[in-house]
């Protein structure tokens, strides 16, 4: 008898439990309930504001403004005018084929984009119409509306999700807007805000008759937060102009900071390209432009030698390694001779200088003979090489600078590992890498590193990680990554002969031409070789020397040299960031009326010749 008690007892257990589950999922929870009136419910998305972009003084630059999607989910739609409805919506019929057959593909039963970026005033006129096409609807969106035609690689785009993207990232669906590039990018997390959702009873013929027992089970949307740039948008604009007609990037840095005033990569875009129903096209064309290459930032992913500007780490490394002191001197016989070996200057000095002259007359056989010291101070060219390339690195060079920006390059500072795999372990000694002295050879750096090296100098040892966003929901970033300093290898008491050096190239210098009374400026120009075609123009500069409060890498590709182009362009950014006017209206008119597309073309024509150089440019515009 137990037993028989015991089995009604289990059975009437399990009955209520099932009895029970039934009644919470019938009528308590609200997500089944939903779904069982799926047919006569509709559920849109509430798309939330994007956050908005500002500038470092707070001037809008990206804002968000209203289009439309419309939607379809194919196990609704049935039979129609089809012809009725591509005349409706400028389709052609086997357009409208393949657009329903990508939607089946992605979901049956789920709604997906028919036709996106439907602008306000089109959208006006077909949905008078839309309930004559059952399993179609339109879905608000919400794009971004830029306020200024400068800095599109800064601030970037957005653009549709695909499979793969989704994969990873399941609380995407697809058509979801995300950024794909620059600040849209990186802070796509912060930006996006929170979808809602909207449940909506329709009729028979798919007309929306109301919310849902009224909007019980609506959730809204949460806008996303906004940010505040770095950036001087005034500063960017007018980097571009200057680079307009020229290759290449400006990066401007606030040494006290880390902040990214500037950063020009040029050629490039009017962001607004990125925005409505011609974003695919616009976007096709800017990618396939394999010359100009516009959707490449060169400021974060060029990699270049850094030429002159690099001599004065090599002399840092000299002090702190007690090879070199500000009164060591050489006498310069037209560039450095070892054996057959060779290297051209043409400092003009013909007499003994010491390091100040050095940098300021940019001496090619003063920085061989520096860095031949260094390495050779060590009992093997390995260990030498890599002390100085220890050195190096703790510029940040060689290493990736762990940014706030959503690409970049870490440059290339070489090891003894590295000459060992290029010329076996016994076949090379400090004059096979002598290049290196003078920034050439394998050394490669990224503009964005150049200007970090520069803040480094001007700082007297020290620099915070360039970063790009300065706030966020209107408080200052906190990140300690961005907020605390790195300490490179050497002692700030040897920065200050360095930085007397680089005052001089103004004052006396190479960068003479340039110079403006009312800033104390520190800069070095360079010359970068350039295998492919004419010489880089380089330069490198800070201001004011005892207090800076900006630090920039300017780089002309194919400039021919430092003082030509690249020197009076940051002698004008700095100018204009510190003075908010320029006085060298004739300078200025210069640098902004200068094209080197003739440069550009000759170099074209030369490696593919004249006829495939022709077609390509053509292809290009």
């Amino acid at each position: 008898m137990q037993r028989k008690h015991l089995f009604y007892f289990f059975f009437l257990a399990v009955s209520i439990t099932f009895i029970a589950r039934l009644f919470y999922i019938q009528v308590l929870k609200e997500e089944y309930k939903l779904s069982a009136l799926n047919n006569a419910l509709r559920v849109e998305k509430v798309y939330p504001g994007r956050g908005l972009i500002y500038d470092r003084n707070q001037k809008l630059l990206v804002g968000n403004q209203s289009a439309y999607d419309l939607m379809v989910i194919p196990a609704q739609v049935k039979e129609m005018d089809t012809l009725g409805f591509c005349r409706l919506l400028h389709l052609e019929l086997d357009d409208f084929r393949k657009r329903l057959r990508k939607a089946k593909i992605y979901s049956w039963r789920k709604a997906s984009i028919f036709v996106k970026q439907v602008s306000r005033e089109d959208f006006a006129y077909i949905q008078e119409q839309l309930h004559n096409f059952p399993g179609f609807y339109p879905q608000k969106r919400i794009l971004r509306d830029y306020m200024t035609i400068a800095g599109a690689n800064v601030l970037g785009f957005i653009g549709e999700t695909n499979e793969r993207f989704i994969q990873a990232n399941p609380t995407y669906e697809l058509g979801d807007l995300i950024g794909k590039t620059g600040i849209e990018k990186s802070y796509e997390d912060i930006l996006k805000g929170k979808i809602g959702v909207n449940y909506r009873l329709k009729d028979v013929h798919n007309r929306v008759m109301g919310p849902y027992e009224g909007g019980a089970f609506d959730t809204l949307p949460q806008p996303g937060l906004d940010i505040q740039s770095t950036i001087d948008i005034d500063l960017q604009h007018y980097g571009e102009m200057l680079m307009k007609g020229k290759r290449g990037s400006v990066v401007a840095i606030e040494p006290s900071t880390g902040e990214i005033l500037a950063l020009v990569s040029s050629p490039s875009y009017n962001p607004n390209l990125m925005v409505g129903r011609q974003r695919s096209l616009n976007y096709n064309r800017l990618y396939r432009d394999s010359i100009n290459l516009p959707l490449f930032d060169r400021g974060l992913l060029a990699e270049y030698p850094p030429g002159s500007p690099f001599k004065v780490i090599n002399a840092l490394i000299g002090l702190q390694e007690g090879t070199l002191t500000p009164e060591t001197r050489f006498t310069c016989h037209h560039g450095f001779h070892y054996g057959r070996l060779h290297v051209a200057c043409h400092c003009g000095t013909g007499s003994p200088i010491a390091l100040r002259k050095g940098i300021s007359k940019s001496c090619n056989n003063y920085f061989c003979r520096v860095f031949k010291g260094i390495i050779e101070k060590y009992p093997s060219a390995q260990e030498g090489m890599d002390v100085w390339s220890n050195h190096v690195k703790s510029f940040n060079i060689g290493r990736y600078l762990n940014n706030d920006l959503p690409t970049g390059r870490k440059g290339l500072a070489p090891t003894a590992d590295y000459y060992d795999n290029a010329f076996g372990y016994t076949g090379w000694k400090a004059v096979s890498t002598i290049s290196l002295g003078i920034g050439q050879g394998e050394l490669l750096l990224t503009p964005i590193q150049m200007a970090n090296m520069t803040a480094a100098i001007a700082n007297r040892g020290y620099y915070y990680t360039p970063h790009i966003v300065k706030a966020i929901g209107g408080k200052d970033i906190e990140d300690p990554n961005f907020t605390e300093p790195k300490y490179t290898t050497i002692d700030s008491i040897h920065f200050p002969i360095v930085i007397e050096g680089m005052f001089d190239v103004f004052e006396n210098g190479t960068a003479r031409g340039s110079r403006l009374e009312s800033i104390t400026m520190c800069g070095k120009t360079g010359t970068a070789e350039n295998p492919h075609g004419q010489d880089h123009s380089i330069f490198v500069a800070f201001a004011p020397k005892d207090d800076p409060k900006i630090a920039i890498s300017i780089i002309v590709e194919n400039g021919y040299w430092g003082s030509r182009w690249a020197a009076p362009i940051a002698s004008l950014m700095i100018e204009r960031y510190i003075n908010g006017e320029i006085s060298r209206e004739a300078l200025e008119q210069r640098m902004l009326d200068g094209d080197l597309s003739d440069q550009y073309a000759q170099q074209l024509a030369e490696k593919y010749g004249e006829s495939l150089a022709d077609s390509i440019a053509n292809a290009t515009e």
